[in-house]
């Protein structure tokens, strides 16, 4: 049992080093089967899922297992565990059923942690997804970024107020609300107000309907931080203007810290009342510019590992080098290739995502990839059958023999089924012929394997996606 305990924890560090999709299509079952004074061997359900470790993460476990147990262990190995699904196997974990269980938990202790320091006047006030750490920086944001780090160490006293603008789109809003997020994790008895500025537009009518203007005013009186996003959008709202004019010079006098954005820097927002304009320059203003392409990559990137999302690094570089004018853009063509992976199953695709940033009028180049990068588009043209298993025997890391043979494990099957089902719907082979291919194999036994994998796919998201990575890899 203690070996159990152990094993959970080294893959609680690996769901933390890995992408949701990884981890779940590669740790299917794991047990831990030895332990030697350098080294931990661990048991997997098959040689296709231990050639598979031993491949692509061999580092990640081995970093994991020495977090639980110790520099000393140096060496960790893989074995076929036959008695894995054996339910007296205490040592063994089914990762699937772990991994929802581990998200469940860190799930309640996040919640938990919010409970412990917003209280019930702030909820609702900033939002919890933004902070500081998943806000990229590049260069010409890093003076922002800087300058709300200093806000966030000594709140009314640097910086203040703080100016921030930029076009839209950059991140304003994020580094705005991330601020607030942080000074309210660091300083508890501290109360933060966010607002746009038409919701104080709003917030004000409202009050003056109601004969009720001056309790308004004590709200924002009360406040430590206000935050004000896309202030030109006070224009010609000359009572508005007043109302902020009055809690601006409160709050400052009283060395509560204000952050403000725009779209442009105060003097340039002439509709506005000159006295709120240089109020707006008492601090400091620091502006936010277009992300380079390397932080437009970086972007799209960190949005996908946030949504669990696996993009391939030729699709990022495309979308990273057609969609240049702000960050909301790219999470926009992000959400919408999510979306057509839920809705049809079909995995991100140089082609596809082409024609999409065509039809959303984006300039698009298909051939941006290799005429900068020097590389080959990773599709080709398909020539024979032999293409076909040659790109599943690749994508699953095992011989083609083995793919072709009569051996009916179910690293072998798996891989086969695949090969017969692209064969006969992409190549429109006859089940005959098929069955040549496979050593003499009969009519009813390749129409068998053709139509379970459809049931298969259909049932397992994590297969799907592999048939239509392979798919997309030889450009069929």
């Amino acid at each position: 049992m203690e070996n159990h305990y152990k094993l959970k924890n080294i893959l609680s560090h690996i769901i933390a080093s890995l992408k949701k999709q990884d981890f779940l299509v590669y740790f299917r079952k794991i047990s831990l089967t030895d332990i030697t004074e350098n080294s931990v061997t661990f048991g997997t359900v098959s040689s296709f899922m231990k050639d598979n470790l031993e491949a692509k993460f061999y580092t990640t476990v081995l970093k994991a297992t020495q977090n639980e147990f110790g520099p000393h262990i140096t060496e960790v190995s893989f074995v076929v565990d036959n008695t894995i699904d054996n339910p007296s196997n205490t040592d063994a974990i089914d990762c699937q059923t772990f991994y929802k269980e581990s998200q469940k938990s860190s799930k309640w202790a996040e919640k938990k942690a919010q409970r412990e320091w917003v209280s019930p006047e702030r909820k609702g006030s900033v939002n919890s997804r933004y902070s500081l750490i998943n806000f990229i920086v590049w260069a010409d944001n890093q003076l922002a970024f800087s300058a709300c780090e200093a806000v966030t160490k000594n709140p009314g006293k640097s910086y203040n107020p703080l100016y921030i603008y930029g076009d839209v789109g950059l991140g304003k809003t994020h580094l705005l609300q991330a601020t607030g997020n942080e000074i309210q994790k660091k300083f508890k008895d501290k109360k933060v107000t966010y607002t746009t500025a038409d919701k104080f537009i709003t917030e004000y009518v409202t009050a003056v309907k109601k004969r009720n203007v001056e309790r308004m005013r004590e709200k924002f009186r009360d406040v430590d931080v206000l935050i004000v996003d896309d202030v030109q959008f006070l224009s010609k709202k000359e009572q508005t203007q007043n109302e902020l004019y009055n809690v601006f010079n409160i709050l400052y006098d009283g060395n509560k810290q204000i952050i403000i954005s725009g779209d442009r820097v105060p003097k340039e927002l002439t509709e506005l009342e000159p006295r709120l304009r240089s109020r707006f320059e008492w601090g400091i203003t620091v502006d936010i510019g277009r992300p380079d392409f390397e932080t437009r990559l970086a972007i799209i990137q960190e949005k996908a590992r946030e949504k669990e999302f696996m993009i391939p690094q030729d699709v990022a570089e495309f979308i990273a080098a057609n969609v240049t004018e702000n960050v909301r853009e790219l999470e926009g063509v992000l959400n919408q290739m999510i979306a057509e992976y839920e809705l049809t199953g079909n995995t991100p695709s140089l082609t596809r995502i082409a024609e999409k940033l065509q039809k959303l009028s984006f300039t698009t180049d298909i051939l941006w990839e290799s005429r900068n990068s020097g590389r080959q588009r990773a599709t080709t043209s398909i020539k024979s059958y032999e293409d076909i298993i040659d790109a599943v025997s690749r994508h699953f890391w095992i011989e083609k023999d083995g793919i072709l043979g009569q051996n009916r494990k179910k690293e072998f099957m798996i891989p086969r089924q695949v090969s017969m089902y692209l064969l006969k719907t992409k190549m429109n082979y006859t089940y005959e012929r098929i069955g040549n291919i496979f050593n003499g194999r009969n009519h009813a036994s390749v129409l068998y394997s053709c139509n379970k994998l459809e049931r298969l796919i259909k049932k397992d998201k994590n297969l799907l996606y592999e048939v239509n990575a392979i798919k997309d890899g030889i450009g069929i």
